[in-house]
């Protein structure tokens, strides 16, 4: 009896929803959005809380970066190019964020809007 009901659960169906790529990429995202939000909040206090969380933000647009530029990724190029972008922007304005001479308004604007872009459809292929 009991190996045979550690079968059935090996085999039944998981309840949990299988997550999509999409669903991955917003949960990352997202992430990282909170944490920055967070940490800039708290800037004046703890600025290493918010070199970090920018770091950490910079190194997912650097990965997003990685993955639009590959021959392999089947999003639009024109989609491809604004995501590089973004993501060289981003990396210019941590750098001034982190000189003191820049807040993190902009970026938040920018992981929000693609939070939207990827919460009700974008244009992923």
């Amino acid at each position: 009896m009991h190996v045979q009901s550690m079968a059935q659960r090996a085999y039944a169906q998981s309840a949990a929803p299988t997550k999509t790529d999409r669903r991955s990429e917003y949960e990352t995202i997202a992430r990282a959005t909170h944490e920055l939000k967070a940490a800039a909040e708290k800037a004046k206090a703890d600025f290493p809380v918010l070199a970090g969380a920018l770091h950490r933000n910079n190194r997912l647009w650097t990965m997003l970066a990685v993955d639009v530029a590959d021959r392999d990724n089947g999003l639009p190029a024109d989609l491809k190019a604004r995501i590089f972008f973004l993501a060289e922007f981003t990396k210019r304005h941590t750098a001034q964020v982190l000189a003191g001479k820049a807040t993190v308004v902009p970026l938040l604007d920018i992981n929000t809007a693609i939070l939207r872009g990827l919460r009700h459809g974008g244009n992923r292929a």
